[in-house]
């Protein structure tokens, strides 16, 4: 069985969506509806944009977004529905689209609050995020749990990789107190403390919004990043997307379950390509791998 996985920020290039534009009608149509929906061309910040201007939040969110859903309507088999789908933090909206969850210009809104929502919080909490790499996951978990100032796991990316966010403070405390555990720890260039409890305000500001988008049953399973299990109830879509702009990202978990729920096929859709196939790589290297 055959899953699609959609990435997050981080995933972002210079000319992405070009290529598409250039040489999809129907990719002409979805980039320009889009400026139409956001009020302003986006369009030109992806295409002939710098590195620096994509890495802004309110543009690389919805970039990725479109580059992703835009990148399975113009590829995907039309008769092709995945057995699962899943996306990586701001990818699950990508998913929830591609399942046919959520419309493209509903989430394409939500997305672009949710943006502006997380640039806001980071505008008021200064905060940061760091890749910690070890196999002992647990002690990752009880240093962050000792530190008094805010920090929690963010991403369980892999079996030997988690990213943790929280303050300034608490993020170099428990950096220093992994390192001297034997751990390696990387600093992140990130504008703020995202997956972690400093988003709160950013949650709340989104919550409004996602409770009043209209949602359907997805065409298959979609694995959320909060629960690392497969749905397609809407109540539980709904609320594990709320919950997801403060809580953990539990890739890694979400991959083992695919696993052992038969999937053994998972093709990686938009973005520059492999961040996560290569996560999946170290969960399983047999598993079957493809880009879209």
């Amino acid at each position: 069985m055959k899953a699609f996985l959609f990435p997050g920020q981080g995933a972002q290039f210079e000319g992405m969506g070009k290529d598409l534009y250039e040489n999809h009608e129907t990719a002409r149509q979805l980039f320009d509806q889009a400026n139409a929906i956001l009020g302003f061309d986006i369009t030109k910040v992806m295409f002939e944009g710098t590195a620096e201007e994509l890495r802004q939040t309110k543009i690389t969110q919805p970039a990725i977004f479109l580059h992703s859903v835009i990148t399975a309507k113009v590829k995907m088999d039309k008769e092709e529905v995945p057995a699962a789908v899943a996306g990586h933090s701001l990818g699950e909206f990508s998913a929830l689209v591609v399942s046919g969850a959520m419309t493209f210009e509903d989430a394409l809104q939500l997305v672009y609050k949710r943006a502006l929502a997380m640039q806001k919080s980071c505008d008021e909490t200064e905060g940061t995020m760091a890749a910690i790499m070890t196999p002992d996951i647990e002690l990752v978990e009880r240093i962050c749990n000792e530190v008094e100032a805010a920090v929690v796991p963010a991403n369980y990316n892999t079996p030997s990789q988690l990213v943790i966010s929280g303050s300034l403070e608490g993020v170099a405390e428990a950096s220093r107190l992994l390192t001297e555990k034997g751990a390696r720890v990387i600093p992140l260039t990130v504008g703020g403390a995202f997956h972690s409890p400093l988003m709160d305000s950013a949650k709340q500001s989104l919550q409004e919004a996602i409770e009043s988008t209209p949602f359907s049953t997805p065409t298959c399973p979609i694995y959320q990043n909060v629960t690392a299990k497969a749905t397609t109830s809407v109540d539980e879509i709904r609320t594990n997307l709320i919950n997801q702009l403060t809580g953990s990202v539990r890739w890694s978990q979400s991959i083992q379950t695919m696993l052992e729920d038969g999937i053994e096929h998972f093709v990686e859709v938009g973005g520059k390509g492999r961040i996560l196939l290569g996560m999946v790589r170290k969960i399983n290297r047999k598993a079957k791998m493809e880009m879209l």
